[in-house]
């Protein structure tokens, strides 16, 4: 069964920073030929500051393509609070980057979603994307905020996932523990590679 993991925290506890670590650490894993390969493909959003304040939140996916999501310059539609969301940001970017590279299990597919905000939310084709995702045969770690939403409240009651809450005082170790676990997982005799 795959991994699927949901990091739950509070705005500004350090999600972001924790998926990026997990990403940097899984990219930094050994291979060799009888193990296969860990594909892990996804994003990350960071805020955009200006003068102390922030102004938008910039997507960037993990092979390096980075767009402006959300900016209180755009006019929306959608908005999120004072923000306009630009949605072709999400088509563009973020949803080319929940394919894993490769469909076959042997290759350990791992996909990184920061996150399930309500400005990604705002994208129905990213919804249906994430729908599809959680129904298909790869492990998966994204962050929530603890705010709810349709569907990321109904992910946290399904029973093939775990929630964990980040929080300021696991958030530094929380990275490592992943990256240790889902290596367990894919160097386990007789399971799918992570």
């Amino acid at each position: 069964m795959p991994t699927r993991i949901l990091l739950e925290g509070r705005p500004g506890v350090g999600k972001t920073t924790a998926v990026r670590r997990l990403a940097a650490l899984l990219g930094r894993l050994p291979r060799t030929s009888s193990e296969g390969t860990l594909t892990v493909t996804g994003f990350t959003t960071e805020e955009i500051r200006h003068g102390g304040s922030r102004v938008g939140f910039a997507l960037e996916t993990l092979s390096g393509r980075r767009a402006v999501l959300s900016h209180v310059d755009f006019p929306g539609p959608p908005q999120v609070g004072r923000y306009g969301v630009d949605l072709g940001v999400m088509e563009r970017l973020a949803l080319p980057s929940l394919k894993p590279a490769s469909p076959s299990p042997a290759t350990g597919p791992l996909v990184l979603i920061d996150e399930l905000g309500q400005m990604e939310l705002a994208c129905p084709a990213f919804r249906d994307a994430v729908r599809s995702l959680f129904e298909s045969d790869v492990d998966i770690v994204a962050t929530v905020h603890v705010r709810g939403h349709p569907l990321t409240d109904a992910l946290k009651q399904r029973a093939d996932i775990e929630v964990i809450h980040i929080t300021r005082a696991n958030r530094d170790v929380l990275p490592e523990e992943l990256s240790a676990r889902l290596e367990r997982r894919r160097s386990r005799p007789g399971s799918r590679n992570i």
